[in-house]
């Protein structure tokens, strides 16, 4: 451990103990502002209100096209919405899917 000690330089030792100068480097302490594409705050509910009801929609398709796929795609897109802030359609949306995957199971039409 002494050897390792002697081997820096003190001439090429900044404040910092062990380090050598060449790693040294100076580094920027400002944080610029964050860009800002428009003034207009939007409300969280608007956010996810049309990816709701594409939710819904998939939703409500797949009660007679692809149950499996589209309730699938209905309660992914579910999910989304209700993270975005439109709670109310997500429910629905992933409620509906998860009976249309659950009914395609049950019920085959012929």
């Amino acid at each position: 451990m002494d050897n390792e000690r002697q081997a820096y330089d003190n001439a090429r030792i900044d404040t910092v103990p062990n380090i050598e100068q060449d790693f040294m480097e100076e580094t920027a302490g400002e944080i610029a502002e964050p860009i800002r594409f428009s003034d207009r705050e939007v409300e969280r509910g608007e956010n996810g209100r049309g990816i709701g009801w594409l939710a819904l929609a998939l939703s409500i398709v797949s009660l007679f096209l692809m149950p499996v796929i589209m309730g699938a795609a209905g309660i992914i897109f579910g999910f989304i919405a209700r993270r975005r802030g439109a709670e109310t359609l997500g429910a629905w949306a992933i409620g509906i899917g998860a009976v249309s995957i659950i009914l395609s199971f049950f019920v085959r039409f012929w």
